[in-house]
Parts: structure tokens; sequence; C-alpha cells
């Protein structure tokens, strides 16, 4: 079972490679921090004073999820687990795939393996991209010295953690939703439809059951303390999302009558 799950998570993992959705993951995770690291060339004169900053890594890393956590992440998950999902839709191979001595079961795990494992490699790129938008002044720039603040790993992969946590409701439902329709717009809609809903959410005080609106929330608690109510946390409710959508879209796709 192990070793049938293992070589179809490999085969998954090759159809992904020169896909859409690979180099989304890649450009995704270095958009931010290129365009903070272009900035701060622009603004070549505080860079003395921001790497000399006992704060240098939280600020660097607070203005790129600042931009990412709003709108780039949801919107990279949306398109990047529609896109995988809907590899065997576009190539006409459903039919090819099911007709290999594979399980339902592993062939339907060993996909999601594969996006989710991509949304790893995505937070890892992002976070190579803030250390080289912190560090790489100090290479062309004599008054950029190398930032004195050890990088605090503790914080980062804690914020880090809870962010991905955050992603799982929009991986569980955009799954759900790409493997039932065979058209690709039909799942983007659906998933630009409820990011809408959790944006218009976030002021309500019953917005955290809105299952696209976790990132948002987490980056205004990460702004405000007070932001969300402290016996609410979000990131059992993304894990419970998670976990129900993808019981949900396993169900669907074992019954399905028709999954070509």
């Amino acid at each position: 079972m192990e070793l049938s799950f293992i070589n179809s998570f490999q085969s998954e993992w090759l159809k992904k490679k020169r896909s859409a959705a690979a180099w989304l993951t890649v450009i995704g995770g270095f958009f931010i921090p290129v365009i903070v690291l272009v900035n701060r060339f622009i603004d070549s004169s505080m860079l003395y004073a921001e790497n000399t900053s006992p704060h240098v890594w939280e600020a660097l890393f607070n203005r790129c999820w600042q931009f990412m956590a709003l709108f780039l992440l949801p919107m990279g998950v949306i398109l990047a687990t529609s896109l995988i999902t809907q590899l065997e839709f576009k190539n006409n191979t459903w039919k090819q795939l099911h007709t290999t001595p594979q399980r339902l079961t592993t062939i339907f795990f060993a996909k999601l393996a594969v996006i989710v494992i991509m949304m790893l490699q995505f937070f890892i790129l992002f976070n190579i991209g803030i250390y080289l938008a912190g560090t790489v002044p100090s290479i062309f720039f004599r008054n950029a010295p190398y930032p004195g603040e050890a990088i605090p790993f503790k914080a980062v992969l804690r914020a880090n953690s809870r962010f991905f946590l955050d992603c799982l409701p929009i991986i569980g439902l955009q799954y759900f939703i790409s493997l039932q329709f065979k058209n690709f717009l039909v799942p983007v809609g659906a998933g630009l439809a409820m990011y809408t809903a959790s944006m218009i959410a976030l002021s309500w005080k019953y917005g955290y059951i809105v299952p696209y609106a976790y990132c948002a929330l987490n980056l205004n608690f990460m702004k405000n303390k007070s932001a969300i109510n402290p016996a609410t946390n979000i990131h059992i409710w993304a894990t419970a999302y998670f976990v129900v959508f993808s019981i949900l879209s396993y169900i669907f796709y074992i019954k399905k009558k028709e999954k070509g």
C-alpha cells in the first residue's frame, strides 16, 4: 500500500512539472520579496537604519506577509489547486488513469498530497525570498550592513505554520469543486466568489466561519491582537474545514459514476 502510494505520488508530481501551477508556485513565492528588494534598492538611504534595527527581520517578514496574505496567497491557492486537479480533464486522461492498477483512494490522496507539498514548497521559497530581500542589499551598498538581528526562527516558523493551516480550507474546497466539474472556470469562479465573500465578512464578528477568510484574519491578528475573539481559534476552524471538505471530496469522488 505504501509503495503504491509513493509511486502514485511520484507520477502525479511528474505531471505537474512544467505546468502552469508549478510556475505559479515559483513565481508566486518570490514575487513579493523581489518587489520589496527592488524597493529597498531604490530607497537605499534607509538601508543602514533598517539593517541595524533590532527588529529588521520582523519588519521585513510583516511587510512581505501584509501583501501576500491579503490577496496573492488565497488567489494563488485557488488557481494552483484548480490547475493541478484539472490536469486530467485538460489532457483528457482520467479514463487512462483509472485503468492503471491503482486504487481510487490512492489516486485521490496522491493528488491531494501533491497540492499540499506544493504549498509547502511555496512557503519555503517565500521565506528564502524574504531572507534574500534582507541580505542582498549588503552586497551592493556600503551603507547597508548585514542585518545584525538573529533570525527569529521560532517566531517565523510559528507564523508560517499558522498561515499554512489557514490555506488548507481553500485547498480542500477547491479540490472538491475541481474534481466535480470539467470546466476550469467553475472552480476558479467559485473560489473568487468565496474569496470576495470572505473579504466582506472580515468586519463581521462571525467572519471566522467563512473558510476563505483565515489568511486575512491571521494578518489582522498580527497587527492587532484584539482583532479576533481570543476564545476563537481560527486555525482549528481552518483545519476542521479542511478535514470536512476532504472527506466530502473523497466520498463524491468515489461515488461519482462518470469520473472522466
